[in-house]
């Protein structure tokens, strides 16, 4: 299976467990890594569109690895969901480019789990923050895998970080394992 990873961190000076992951997807058979903040720094309009469509028209499954960032998409991650993911390519007449793709979506969070919760502080669970990205894939046709979410990662090092990656790695192995269709 042919795998994009998408990955935005806002502060990549400070990505500790992003980029072990990163260096996960860097190492795995048959996925490119895209990072949005070195190939274009903050520049939010600057994307390579026709580039950023080609990589993930080649690919089966695209996995989206970022930091919930204000309990929201990273700014670049943003920036490029609506400026590639084009009506017409994407989505509308003839837009089929992602259709029947695997999206996986991967993120830190420095909180814990509990802070995700119906408990929690916030009072909604991870996977009603990435409610819009699972709304965007269900809509445009692709299928949406369960979330890989790891908490209380800022700071993360060693033994925590050893197995933050050796989840990904289990996870970038699998295949339609866990598709949500709804």
């Amino acid at each position: 299976m042919k795998t994009l990873v998408i990955v935005s961190h806002p502060y990549p000076e400070q990505s500790i467990a992003t980029k072990a992951l990163q260096q996960i997807a860097e190492k795995t058979v048959d996925a490119t890594v895209r990072n949005l903040e070195a190939l274009y720094g903050s520049d939010i309009n600057g994307f390579d569109v026709a580039a950023e469509q080609k990589a993930a028209e080649a690919a089966d499954r695209i996995v989206f690895l970022f930091p919930v960032h204000w309990f929201n998409l990273t700014p670049m991650l943003k920036a490029y969901l609506n400026r590639v993911w084009t009506y017409g390519w994407a989505f509308g007449p003839n837009g089929i480019a992602l259709k029947d793709k695997e999206m996986q979506i991967v993120v830190t969070a420095g909180a814990n789990e509990f802070t995700y919760s119906e408990e929690g502080i916030i009072r909604s669970t991870m996977a009603e923050v990435l409610s819009p990205m699972k709304a965007s894939a269900l809509y445009i046709g692709m299928k949406y895998n369960q979330p890989l979410a790891f908490y209380e990662a800022m700071g993360a090092t060693g033994e925590t970080i050893s197995f933050l990656q050796k989840t990904f790695a289990e996870r970038l192995d699998m295949s339609l394992g866990s598709v949500i269709q709804e």
